[in-house]
């Protein structure tokens, strides 16, 4: 967890790139507010030059990149002298972009755009901003592994600043020579440009860069092995963080101080201090920061031999990994278990989390190979010219198969876990068969002796073995699909996402019949295309798998799978389309070559595509009906009476279908669980009720229609069992 400061330049003033100064929303907000009436001119290109940086800082590059490419657009666009054209705003737009590029990994795209930044500020003679691309395209440099030449930046970036005599910008061409010394092992002439940077920012009292100039000389020293000089500059850079209130930069602290007691083999202080930066991060909502935190103390557990604390550490770093798509945490967390599950002789479990853990290695390498192959060949040929259109479409393509190489991570870790959850219940049932046999052998023999006590005695204790067995081997079972429903909702889109992603009130009601479910929610922001200025469309799918428990819940997972691959790496967009793909991979999968056996299992689903600028709702469905409220009336949109797979009738088409919505209209989708419902009376709900019941709410707020359908399904079960799974979700626009 140990954090190094990188300097890394837009333009005046410094920001520093690792230490995560989180923009507050007010700053985004007021930034907006500016933005929506500004005239189209060089403060506007400014503003949203300013929000572009404030989506970075927080992490939310799609917002950023929109903004940094209307800054580029507008700057472009603006009258200046006797051309068209800012060059000022423009080169700025660039830096912001290549920014972005940057912070995601994509080193050839931000390479690109420092370097166009950097020949229109030559153009212009614009000093500061000539070191500001120099310093950017040295820390590309460095990131690619070419010392040489980020050195050669970094070092022209530096001269030009001691000629314009800005101590700040200065203090960061030493910070990341001294960086870049640290990754050469050079400790000596690392510590000796760090302790340069620090003494500049002592004289120009930046008490945040001091701070952050003690936590790399800290580093510095600890890797040197000395390690009481090193606390003495963490806990100065922490002292520091605490008065200015930097949170995020305090919990990094923390870390920092709990990795050197590692180093020590102090266990105790290294977990007091993790569990210090897991309180600040939880505060903060840091998700990334919180599973790091988990899964260190989860080791530190395990080193201390508190085998079920570990576990539930790993456990809980593992569902927020997955829940952020973090493959390398979702990795280590898979080894941890491993060692865990090793430690506890429960060798099943850890050569599961062994295997997977694995796989993720292996992809995570080949995605980094190919990347790197793309990136030496774009880097050179733009030497010669500028990339052209082919190489970026190349790249884009790389990102995507990127993309789906985590999706398909997460599918394999969900099928392996479900594979061996099917394996343990064929180990199970056998077992009991077994079992059952042993018991009537049991009841013959004890008939027989039933005069001989002693032998009478011995019988029942081998039937309360035996008993014992099943119990346990119940017990495991048990414990794999619990695990296999942590995957399982890991893979469901998170309510955060939707959130964010949905300009519209909404609910989801999802209730499982079992541990697992087949049925299942789905949904995703389409961006627009290449030339769009709209929102783009928001897709959303409330769908119901043949069966329900483990069977279901592997179809869910398969049409998950689906879902992703159609919309995302096929950019298929319209709803009919997307199931008519959808129930050809289906067959494809269920009914393979040869197979001697025809598969019919498949899904009913509503998938609905909104269209918020133009405000329009295009839909397709398979079985269930989508019922819209207007005006206190609701009016049913029947599907089509054909399942998304195998189908005995003739394959229709599926059919679009498209609402022009109104501003106050709530539109309910939901699978056939909450209908089909038997109550204690025993008669089932049917769906005349339940649309009687959503007529009854519409006009209460979302939040509150979640939590009365919820009460009144339960109401309605009482003590009866619950006969399917339920998936209930509702839109006010």
């Amino acid at each position: 967890m140990k954090k190094l400061l990188l300097h890394l330049i837009f333009y005046a003033p410094l920001l520093n790139f690792n230490s995560f100064c989180f923009a507050q929303n007010k700053n985004i907000d007021s930034l907006a507010a500016l933005i929506e009436t500004d005239k189209p001119d060089t403060n506007k290109v400014n503003h949203l030059n300013k929000i572009s940086r404030e989506y970075i800082n927080i992490g939310d590059y799609a917002n950023g990149l929109k903004y940094g490419n209307k800054a580029l657009a507008l700057a472009n666009s603006l009258p200046f002298g006797n051309r068209r054209g800012w060059a000022k705003g423009t080169a700025n737009s660039y830096n912001t972009i290549g920014t972005i590029y940057l912070s995601q990994g994509n080193y050839s795209q931000a390479l690109k755009n420092y370097r166009i930044s950097l020949k229109i500020r030559e153009d212009i003679k614009d000093k500061k901003g000539i070191a500001i691309s120099y310093n950017n395209i040295g820390i590309v440099n460095m990131h690619q592994g070419n010392d040489p030449e980020a050195l050669k930046n970094y070092y022209a970036s530096l001269k030009i600043r001691e000629e314009l005599g800005d101590k700040q910008d200065i203090a960061a061409s030493y910070n990341n020579i001294g960086l870049l010394f640290t990754h050469q092992f050079n400790y000596s002439e690392a510590l000796k440009n760090d302790s340069v940077s620090l003494k500049i920012y002592e004289d120009i009292k930046d008490k945040h860069n001091i701070a952050l100039s003690h936590n790399n000389i800290g580093i510095i020293l600890e890797l040197q092995r000395n390690f009481q000089e090193a606390l003495k500059n963490y806990l100065c850079a922490l002292k520091i963080f605490e008065e200015t209130g930097d949170k995020h930069s305090i919990a990094s602290s923390y870390g920092n101080i709990g990795n050197l007691y590692k180093n020590e083999g102090n266990y105790q202080e290294e977990q007091k201090n993790y569990l210090a930066a897991l309180k600040i991060q939880k505060e903060i909502g840091d998700k990334k920061g919180i599973a790091n935190s988990l899964l260190i103390l989860g080791i530190v557990e395990l080193k201390l031999h508190k085998l079920k604390t570990a576990e539930n550490y790993l456990n809980s770093a593992l569902l927020i990994s997955n829940e952020i798509g973090d493959l390398e945490n979702i990795k280590n967390s898979h080894s941890g278990l491993n060692e865990l599950y090793r430690s506890k002789g429960q060798w099943k479990d850890a050569y599961m989390h062994r295997e997977i853990s694995n796989a993720i290695k292996d992809s995570m390498d080949n995605i980094e190979s190919k990347k790197k192959i793309i990136e030496s060949t774009i880097t050179n040929k733009f030497e010669k010219q500028e990339i052209d259109a082919k190489h970026e479409q190349d790249k884009k393509d790389a990102v995507t198969e990127a993309e789906s190489k985590k999706q398909k991570i997460i599918i394999l870790s969900v099928a392996i876990g479900l594979l061996i959850v099917l394996v343990s219940a064929v180990f199970i049932l056998r077992s009991l068969r077994i079992t059952r046999r042993q018991k009537n052998i049991i009841e013959l023999q004890k008939n027989e002796v039933s005069k001989q006590k002693d032998i009478s005695d011995t019988l029942r204790i081998i039937a309360e073995k035996q008993k014992h067995i099943v119990e346990e081997k119940q017990k495991e079972i048990l414990d794999s699909i619990t695990y296999a429903r942590r995957i399982q909702r890991a893979l469901l889109t998170s309510d955060e996402y939707i959130k964010n992603n949905l300009p519209a009130e909404h609910f989801i009601l999802f209730k499982p019949k079992d541990i697992v479910s087949g049925d299942f929610y789905w949904a995703l922001r389409n961006p627009p295309l290449s030339g769009e200025t709209s929102r783009g469309l928001f897709y959303i799918a409330a769908a119901d798998c043949t069966g329900h428990g483990v069977p279901g819940a592997f179809m869910s997972m398969l049409n998950i799978s689906y879902f992703n691959e159609n919309v995302i790496e096929r950019s298929i967009r319209m709803p009919h389309d997307i199931l008519n793909a959808q129930r050809t991979e289906i067959i494809k999968a269920l009914n393979p070559p040869g197979s001697t056996e025809v598969s019919k299992d498949g899904m009913d689903c509503i998938l609905c595509v909104y269209d918020f600028d133009k405000m329009l709702l295009h839909f397709a469905a398979a079985n269930n009906p989508l019922w819209l409220v207007r005006n206190s009336e609701l009016i049913e949109y029947k599907g089509d009476k054909m399942p998304v797979g195998k189908y005995t009738e003739e394959m229709l088409p599926f059919t679009l279908q498209t609402i022009e919505l109104q501003k106050g209209d709530i539109i309910y989708t939901s699978t056939d669980g909450f209908a089909d419902q038997f109550g204690t009376n025993g008669k089932k709900m049917m769906k005349k009720t339940f649309k009687e019941e959503l007529l009854k709410i519409h006009q209460s707020p979302m939040k509150e229609q979640k939590e009365y359908l919820n009460n009144f399904f339960e109401s309605w079960k009482g003590n009866t069992e619950q006969v399917d799974d339920v998936c209930i979700i509702g839109v006010k626009i």
